[in-house]
Parts: structure tokens; C-alpha cells; sequence
């Protein structure tokens, strides 16, 4: 059986449905915190188990039977907890039930000298990974196009993008990562360790994005730049906790550095076909319609 973990997030429940397209639904199973939220994967035939990371005896009884588990990656750090221990705990399950296979999101920037704190948390759980026994793959995913999208805020409106500065980003669609980690699941072992960069055809930054937008928009949008202090201090007054601070301007700084310029033909070559652009989903976004399911 094959089990993906955070099944009913965005990306999780996205792979569950490609999954179950390749593989029969009877060996697929979901991990989920909430079952009530995951009825729909229960109407595929897809095993539906509550699993909650803070809870290992749960993760254990989810994972029963799993040949292969997807450990979708935790932003528990952004709210001041413990990515790396939620991590630890899934890696302990996925062995204590007999797993042959863990495939871990991981990311195209994966280090532990990244200004991006995420990438540090990537790195140390592939290390956790190499250590645990067990045969591992790593999705070096390029970084998720819906950020781009989150970060140009309400600069249609507006007619301003504001942010601090930054470099060129492979800004990759969450439909196309889902469906290639079906792909790797239902051809077990075709990656060992780390894949190469999973990542869209091009990379942008933020000011290609507001050109973009004003071009499909017919209206103008203007990439103006802010200091990092003044979005940390804007962060502070809404209320943000320093974690979720640190972790916005890590983007900038990482961004500067160019970690995540790099573009790779794996994920197009996976696919067969192009990967969706970022025009196509700044283009939803104008339009209302929805590119990246």
C-alpha cells in the first residue's frame, strides 16, 4: 500500500487523486489529521486513517500495511513548532510498520547554509532520511507557483507589487508536482536520494510578475521595492510571530543568492509535456479561473 501523508492539504490531496489515475485506489491510503475533511478521497476507495505527527501511535496505525510512504513536508516552523521532530516522528512510523520506501518533499534548494529557514529543515530531514535504514527519494521541488502568486498580493488593485529585493525564481505549479509524485510513487525506485530540480520552464522575479500581470490585466502594475524592515515591521503590526518573519524575508535573501533560479528539463521530461507557466496562473488569477487544481 502506498500512503500520503496530509491528504486533505493542497498538495497531499492533489497526489492522492493523480495516484489512484496510476495505481489501484485499494493500495492507496491517506493520512490525515481530520478524517470529516477527507470524505471525498474515502468516495475514490482510498483508505482513510487519522494520523496526527504529535502523536506517533496514530501515524503508526495510519501507515499499517504501507509499502511506499509520502511524507508531505510540515511548515510547522512558521508557527513556532517542530518541523524536523514531526518529521523524525513520520520517518520512525514508516520503519516500525516495515515501509520498504519513503518519498519526501523536499525542495530544489535543500542546504543547511540557506538564507531560507524551510531549507534548512529539507536538508536535515534528508539527512534523517540517509540514516533511517530505509529506501528513500527526495522531490526536489521547484518552489510553489502559488507563493508568486500569494506574494503579489492585491497588486491588480493596487497597481503596485511592493516587496523587498529579489532574484529569479522556477516557479513551479502544485497540479504539476502532484502529478509527478504519482508518477515516482506508482514506479517505485525509479529515484534513489534526491531527484534532480522538479521545476517550471522558466525563472521570474517579482518584477517579470508585475509586467506579466499588467500585460493580461490591460492595467498597469508597477514593481516598487521596500527595505526588509519595513515588511518585518508590517508583519509585527499584523500580528505575525517572528518565525513567519523570518521565514518571508528568508525568501527575499535566498532569492538575491539565487537559490532557486536553476531550471531542469526532469520535471517537462516527467510529465511529457510543458509544465504550467506562471503566466498561465497570473492569467487565472485575472480571469478567475482555475489552472493550478
Amino acid at each position: 500500500m502506498i500512503i500520503v501523508t496530509g491528504a486533505t492539504g493542497h498538495l497531499g490531496r492533489a497526489i492522492v487523486e493523480k495516484l489512484v489515475g496510476l495505481v489501484p485506489a485499494s493500495q492507496v491510503g491517506a493520512s490525515v489529521r481530520d478524517p470529516k475533511k477527507a470524505t471525498d478521497l474515502e468516495g475514490l476507495g482510498v483508505r482513510v486513517r487519522q494520523g496526527d505527527f504529535e502523536k506517533p501511535e496514530s501515524v503508526r496505525h495510519a501507515f499499517e500495511g504501507a509499502a511506499q510512504v509520502l511524507i508531505v513536508s510540515s511548515n510547522a516552523r512558521a508557527s513556532g513548532g517542530d518541523t524536523l521532530a514531526q518529521h523524525r516522528s513520520a520517518i520512525e512510523a514508516a520503519r516500525a510498520v516495515g515501509a520498504r520506501r519513503i518519498v519526501y518533499t523536499s525542495h530544489m534548494a535543500a542546504s543547511d547554509a540557506s538564507a531560507f529557514p524551510p531549507m534548512l529543515d529539507h536538508a536535515a530531514t534528508e539527512n534523517m532520511l540517509r540514516e533511517s535504514g530505509l529506501a528513500w527519494t527526495a522531490l526536489r521541488h521547484g518552489f510553489y507557483a502559488a507563493s508568486g502568486i500569494m506574494l503579489m498580493g492585491d497588486a491588480l488593485e493596487t497597481g503596485v507589487l511592493a516587496a523587498p529585493t529579489d532574484g529569479k525564481v522556477s516557479w513551479t505549479a502544485h497540479a504539476d508536482l502532484a502529478e509527478v509524485a504519482a508518477i515516482v510513487l506508482a514506479d517505485e525506485g525509479r529515484y534513489d536520494g534526491p531527484t534532480p530540480p522538479l521545476t517550471g520552464s522558466e525563472a521570474l522575479d517579482l518584477a517579470d510578475l508585475a509586467a506579466t500581470a499588467s500585460e493580461l490585466s490591460g492595467r498597469p502594475v508597477r514593481r516598487e521595492t521596500i527595505t526588509d524592515e519595513e515588511v518585518r515591521a508590517k508583519m509585527a503590526a499584523r500580528g505575525a510571530p517572528g518565525p513567519a518573519a523570518d521565514i518571508a524575508l528568508g525568501l527575499y535573501a535566498a532569492s538575491r543568492k539565487g537559490e532557486f533560479a536553476a531550471v531542469d528539463p526532469t520535471l517537462e521530461q516527467l510529465l511529457g509535456r510543458r509544465p504550467i507557466r506562471m503566466r498561465d496562473l497570473i492569467a487565472e488569477k485575472v480571469s478567475g479561473t482555475v489552472v493550478d487544481g
